[in-house]
């Protein structure tokens, strides 16, 4: 409660009130940090592991084409986008027409710039379905964690950013951590052989290594161009899915056309599969949601968390994972490496390259 002080220049705002609006300022950053912490980790792991477990699940009839489950995740995220504009332009009709016209329409080569970065979004995320369909969830999510030094790598050449001393000494630790990850285990027994080839742990790797690249790329030209405007999120969101919806149909029609004519579009799905569309879609908006609350500290205590919970998962209800030493030592540095990464988190510009 705000407390008021009587004085002869009129009404003043005492220390009391002042402590109270402080301490309640704290109190709310706290719990939304925890809130945050909570949804990043649930988005996270909840998205592999569901993946994962579509891709495995031995059910009869068709298995879902990952290339439609594409398409429908762009098309939920542009509904998704246009909601949150038509809220930011108070719910109405006109402006949001306005809007969207103004930024889209009326601004081509704008627009054509993100269809750079949403073409390779599409291929990450079809790639994604490919990893999760040959590896476990756990070694994919720390093999994943990749993704730190190809962001790194791609912020130095296109932005010019300088990494410290710290950054550097993490993606040598991430590096070393995911090499001990993919070391090859003792000799399995033959059954377990056999399901290791039919799933292709190397195809697997591929894909990862793949996202990885693609995804820093993209993320580091995503940012260059939202730094180079004053556009909305919201709407940038909304020309990605529009350019990530046309090359994902392409893709359906290129390597499922004939499924697709045999089958329909939606061949294989059950609850299972919209769920983890929906989470693929709504799963970055919700991450840009909370983002801003969010510190590089809190980042690493997500990741870790998911890496563990995935692992645990892996082993106890999808028995699709056996843990080994190595595997554990790996982790350990890739969740080292991944704190110690977000230690400098304001790195500096490079003068040469402003």
């Amino acid at each position: 409660m705000m407390i008021y002080t009587g004085t002869k220049q009129g009404h003043s705002l005492s220390p009391v009130s002042v402590s109270s609006d402080t301490s309640n300022m704290s109190s709310t950053s706290s719990r939304l940090k925890y809130v945050s912490l909570g949804v990043l980790v649930l988005q996270t792991t909840s998205l592999v592991l569901t993946m994962r477990y579509s891709r495995t699940l031995q059910s009869e009839g068709l298995r879902y084409l990952a290339s439609s489950a594409v398409v429908c995740a762009e098309v939920l995220k542009i509904v998704a986008c246009l909601l949150l504009v038509f809220r930011d332009q108070s719910f109405s009709v006109r402006a949001l027409n306005r809007v969207l016209k103004e930024e889209i329409i009326n601004k081509p080569l704008l627009t054509l710039k993100l269809a750079i970065p949403s073409g390779i979004y599409t291929l990450q995320n079809n790639l994604l379905y490919v990893a999760l369909s040959n590896l476990d969830a756990a070694t994919y999510q720390v093999t994943y964690q990749l993704k730190i030094l190809t962001t790194a790598l791609f912020s130095v050449s296109m932005l010019g950013k300088r990494l410290g001393i710290y950054q550097w000494i993490s993606l040598v630790i991430l590096m070393t951590g995911i090499a001990l990850v993919q070391w090859p285990s003792e000799v399995a027994p033959i059954a377990q052989q056999k399901d290791l080839t039919a799933s292709s742990q190397l195809m697997g790797l591929l894909a990862v290594l793949v996202a990885c690249f693609s995804s820093g790329f993209a993320g580091v030209y995503f940012e260059r161009i939202l730094k180079e405007s004053k556009q909305s999120v919201w709407v940038r969101n909304i020309q990605l899915g529009l350019f990530g919806l046309i090359f994902g149909l392409v893709g359906v029609f290129v390597y499922d056309g004939e499924r697709v004519r045999e089958n329909g579009l939606f061949q294989g799905y059950n609850n299972v599969t919209w769920t983890v569309v929906a989470l693929q879609a709504l799963g970055g908006l919700v991450i840009a949601a909370v983002i801003k609350f969010a510190d590089n500290i809190l980042k690493g205590f997500a990741t870790s968390i998911s890496i563990i919970l995935s692992t645990l998962i892996s082993y106890f209800l999808l028995e699709d994972f056996d843990p080994t030493s190595v595997f554990f030592m790996g982790a350990m540095l890739v969740i080292a490496a991944t704190f110690l990464y977000g230690y400098e988190s304001t790195p500096e510009v490079n003068p040469s390259k402003v």
